[in-house]
């Protein structure tokens, strides 16, 4: 069963959405057939990689609204962060372009460590307040996951995986994705945004039984009486049940 996750670093929701999903899968029977891709998704991929201000700022420019309301809005935010247990340091976090954090994300795929160091990004632009859009940083935290730094560099320094992302981007749009997190099941169900881990186990309990549908089979004979146990008594077919009578 696939599952393919829209994300973007900067993302607090992204970051609640993640673990509340997690959660959800925890408790799931089937939670080792689940291949989990994270798919690019810019909010802002005309921002700056350096910027001058800071997120309450931008915020409060981006949104025409004041800096002392965006302030009190991530403040929110970081309340619920709390509940799951994550920590967001909004007056100190560095806000930064994020396409290259995106294209090392589609680097590590190969490797295996696409959401170990998703989850390392999460915490050192939400928490650490580590500069995500800076090269040096993010060869950095992909040593810390255990790519190699020399490789990590030179990719880096190059186009690479600029491709895997627009891609990503373009698949959103044409699937009508406006926000993130985004969450598709077998390329069938959506869930959009960071809902309960219940919401995200019903989800993936639905789509399993659609993908491993029960079979109801009869003996060769035609018979519906068959040996089984229900609501905590034995059915016992006819004629059995009239052998046994004759013995006693």
């Amino acid at each position: 069963m696939k599952v393919e996750v829209w994300t973007d670093i900067v993302c607090p929701f992204c970051y609640i959405g993640k673990r509340k999903f997690e959660e959800g899968l925890k408790n799931f029977e089937h939670r080792d057939s689940v291949e989990l891709v994270y798919r690019s998704f810019e909010l802002d991929p005309h921002m700056a990689v350096h910027v001058s201000d800071d997120i309450y700022g931008l915020s409060a420019k981006k949104f025409g609204s004041t800096r002392a309301h965006m302030k009190a809005v991530h403040d929110d935010i970081t309340k619920r962060a709390e509940l799951d247990g994550l920590t967001l340091n909004y007056d100190t976090a560095i806000h930064t372009n994020t396409f290259n954090a995106h294209r090392l994300l589609q680097y590590s795929a190969q490797f295996g460590k696409t959401n170990e160091l998703l989850e390392r990004l999460y915490k050192a632009y939400f928490t650490d307040s580590l500069h995500i859009g800076d090269a040096n940083t993010l060869v950095m935290i992909a040593k810390e996951v255990g790519l190699d730094a020399a490789e990590t560099a030179a990719m880096l320094d190059s186009e690479q995986y600029a491709a895997e992302v627009r891609a990503d981007e373009l698949k959103a749009q044409k699937l009508g994705i406006r926000g993130v997190p985004y969450f598709v099941i077998n390329e069938k169900h959506a869930i959009s945004g960071a809902q309960t881990k219940e919401v995200f186990a019903e989800a993936l309990e639905k789509a399993w039984a659609e993908e491993h549908p029960v079979v109801q089979f009869r003996s060769a004979a035609g018979e519906t009486e068959v040996l089984a146990c229900l609501d905590g008594s034995c059915a016992v077919e006819h004629q059995e049940l009239q052998q046994l009578n004759k013995e006693s």
